[in-house]
């Protein structure tokens, strides 16, 4: 049986553009079901220098759904059942320092979860799980990305807190400024809980948060506006894309679990006694913890 994590398979979630790869070949949309619901879309599936990606548009082809209405546990449930091992997240945010001017990408390290209306657990009642977010990206992949981003020479920072908002509106100025004082880098509405059910999932992960604007607590740029932040994002797709492009042969070949154990998170999580489990919440969780819990 093959080590968990390996071989690995490149999941990358991202915008409109970015799944749009020269060289990607065998390129086809596969629909996933998953038993937590409806992903964003269908998968975009192909290869790279041979090596397996699978792209999903996070709000699905068009932008049709809201930071809110996402399902982000079938999300990551069908990328897991696509043999994904590891999740490159990239995200646009705004900006909560003066020097992280728009179009630069940060390398998050941290996240501060402000998100309430979402499911944020594949567990609950009947199969009761505590995996550890204390570190909650993985940092072999962010090494690895700040290497690719180097040699592209990209505006690039390693190393950041993202304050996840509930969304779809933008800040207030009272909350830029609140989470400027909580010494947040940046600030967005997508990652959270997709970076907790990545770790549940036993999948590494990393986000490349790509800064729009300079959310409202700026003098200069008071207002955000949808405009301004496409404008930005459309920029930024080329760039998103040669990194995805700089960075696929870096993860390539890897044969053995991810040093960070990503690919063994649930090792110590799992405390329901075996006798006490629901049936059908570990038939749903088959993909996700079926390495431990046999399914």
């Amino acid at each position: 049986m093959a080590e968990p994590g390996t071989p690995p398979v490149i999941g990358i979630i991202g915008g409109s553009g970015i799944y749009e790869i020269e060289g990607l070949k065998n390129a086809e949309w596969r629909g996933v079901d998953s038993p937590f619901g409806t992903p964003s879309d269908a998968l975009l599936c192909g290869e790279l220098d041979g090596q397996r990606l699978v792209f999903l548009p996070r709000h699905g082809r068009g932008h049709k759904l809201p930071p809110s209405g996402l399902n982000f546990r079938a999300n990551i449930d069908a990328l897991k059942r696509a043999g994904v091992t590891e999740i490159v997240s990239l995200s646009a945010v705004g900006s909560l320092l003066e020097d992280l001017a728009p179009g630069t990408f940060v390398i998050v390290d941290q996240f501060i979860d402000r998100t309430f209306a979402r499911e944020k657990s594949f567990f609950g009642a009947g199969m009761v799980a505590h995996v550890s977010v204390a570190d909650p990206v993985c940092a072999r992949l962010g090494d690895h990305l700040e290497a690719a981003g180097k040699e592209l020479g990209l505006a690039l920072r390693r190393a950041g807190t993202y304050v996840v908002m509930e969304g779809p509106q933008f800040s207030t100025r009272a909350e830029s400024l609140l989470y400027r004082s909580w010494g947040c880098d940046v600030v967005g509405m997508t990652n959270m809980p997709e970076a907790k059910l990545a770790r549940e999932a036993e999948i590494c992960y990393a986000t490349v948060a790509m800064v729009t604007d300079y959310d409202c607590w700026h003098d200069a740029h008071a207002h955000v506006t949808v405009d301004q932040v496409i404008k930005i994002l459309l920029d930024n797709a080329d760039k998103a894309r040669s990194l995805i492009k700089q960075v696929v042969p870096k993860l390539s070949g890897r044969h053995s679990p991810c040093t960070m154990g990503c690919h063994h998170a649930l090792d110590a999580a799992l405390i329901t006694h075996p006798e006490a489990r629901d049936p059908a919440l570990l038939a749903r969780l088959d993909a996700v913890a079926g390495r431990l819990l046999g399914a």
